[in-house]
């Protein structure tokens, strides 16, 4: 992988865990911040620690949880190593936002317990304080609270969803490859060639 390629991959991914376990530790330092309105009936702090995985889900234990959170990120970022040669700049920006969001919340699966004096290794609930409270006709319009590691993971499917054709490189997308050398390309017509006589 190029040096390019490599700046792509990972800036993104340490700046969304410095940015997100600073936000962390400074709300969970500041408990006058702790449920705060920024923008009355729009935008509040509301910290909570959240056991579970993202939108609150909570189907197994913490601890299960966190390890298929580690082998999830672990299995992402194999995949993108293993096709790093094809892979578009964009691409890797925003694998580097995802894995970044995923480092973050893992980061206080492994230390939040200690910390915290709850519990131990991978038993660390993920600190959320970020909460749309808008609500129409008295129902929320999303309910879930979130940190700055969900924001990177969510911006990052969605451009990725929106930009689809530009960013995804052509051999993860279905399609074949333009960018095929010389020799493989005469390989090709020849074979046609063959089919054809």
């Amino acid at each position: 992988m190029d040096r390019t390629k490599i700046t792509a991959l990972s800036v993104p991914a340490l700046v969304v865990i410095l940015l997100d376990q600073l936000s962390k530790h400074w709300i969970r330092l500041n408990p006058q911040w702790h449920y705060a309105d920024l923008i009355p009936g729009w935008l509040t702090f509301n910290y909570t620690q959240n056991p579970g995985m993202a939108l609150g889900m909570r189907w197994a234990s913490t601890e299960v949880i966190s390890g298929i959170a580690i082998l999830a990120t672990i299995a992402i970022l194999s995949y993108v190593l293993y096709n790093r040669e094809d892979a578009t700049v964009g691409y890797l920006v925003c694998m580097g936002l995802i894995l970044g969001g995923a480092i973050g919340n893992i980061i206080d699966r492994l230390i939040m317990g200690y910390i915290e004096s709850y519990g131990g290794i991978l038993e660390g609930h993920v600190i959320d304080f970020i909460h749309f409270n808008l609500t129409i006709s008295g129902y929320p319009v999303f309910p879930y609270i979130f940190n700055v590691a969900d924001v990177a993971i969510s911006t990052a499917i969605i451009a990725m969803l929106i930009f689809h054709k530009r960013i995804v490189p052509q051999n993860l997308s279905g399609t074949k490859r333009q960018d095929q050398p010389n020799d493989e390309k005469a390989a090709d017509i020849q074979r046609s060639v063959d089919v054809g006589g």
